[in-house]
């Protein structure tokens, strides 16, 4: 890896990393996106990402995390990606202005973007898929990622999302779970004419005209739909369910926050396949 040494904040590498990071308008000009942290980082390497430029503190970060870094770019170039990254060292001065938050290890990285497309999923038999329609919350939509890796889900589909899916809150808040986790965007028509295609039971989570989630077989291949606490479901998810399933509400209130309620349907899945 080439290494170049930068020390001053108006350097146009350190401003196009500001930009990637507070504009999503410049990630989708660029094709690139921001990642902060070892783990984070390894993690989006692994899951076939690739760098574009890597910024270490060689203040901050150690000299094995360095070196594992390193290790793990080199070994996808050597499985094929032509695009080796340029290496840049910073002082801890300045990288405390590009870091989006504290204790990230020293490290920050550009990244290409990937298209999110639905024929990038490949499913095993009778997957367990969770859909979000319109999730505006970026920390929502991150809650969900963790526990979609945590429960073992095979997919997640963002339809008609309200987010960006490289914005860096919703990197953060899933702890790479963006990466450790297939994941696709569509429209709500072409998300449910795929599912359909592959034979997914579609269930719908919401109040009105519901059957008990513990009481609808998740055995097969199923898709655990939610939409937005504020307005739930389109019409379209609606009419296309196969059964509306609801979670017990036993106190005043008449909802869960979506990530929370996601993290109960997926795990009654996995009950249910493991029993």
């Amino acid at each position: 890896m080439r290494i170049e040494n930068i020390t001053s904040a108006q350097n146009p590498k350190i401003k196009t990393l500001l930009e990637l990071q507070e504009k999503s308008k410049a990630r989708r000009k660029e094709g690139l996106f921001v990642v902060e942290g070892r783990r984070e980082l390894l993690h989006c390497i692994e899951a076939g990402y690739v760098p574009h430029t890597v910024f270490f503190c060689p203040e901050i970060i150690s000299e094995n995390d360095k070196a594992e870094i390193v290790q793990a770019i080199k070994k996808q170039n050597a499985e094929g990606n032509e695009k080796m990254p340029m290496a840049i060292e910073v002082p801890q001065q300045l990288y405390d202005k590009v870091a989006y938050r504290g204790g990230t290890e020293g490290v920050v990285a550009e990244m290409y973007c990937k298209d999110l497309d639905l024929e990038s999923l490949k499913l095993k038999e009778n997957p367990l898929i969770v859909v979000l329609e319109s999730v505006e919350k970026p920390g929502n939509l991150g809650a969900v990622l963790r526990s979609a890796d945590a429960s073992g889900v095979d997919a997640v589909i963002v339809c008609d999302p309200l987010t960006d899916m490289y914005n860096p809150n919703l990197i953060r808040s899933s702890i790479g779970a963006i990466f450790t986790v297939p994941v696709a965007t569509a429209k709500s028509d072409e998300a449910i004419a795929w599912l359909k295609d592959k034979g997914a039971k579609i269930y719908t989570a919401q109040l009105q005209n519901s059957e008990w989630y513990y009481d609808t077989d998740m055995k097969g291949a199923t898709a655990i739909v939610m939409g937005t606490e504020a307005t739930g479901l389109t019409d379209a998810w609606r009419n296309a369910a196969d059964a509306h399933i609801k979670i017990p509400m036993l106190g005043r209130l008449d909802s869960l926050n979506v990530s929370v309620s996601a993290a109960i349907l997926m795990y009654e899945a996995v009950r249910q396949r493991n029993s």
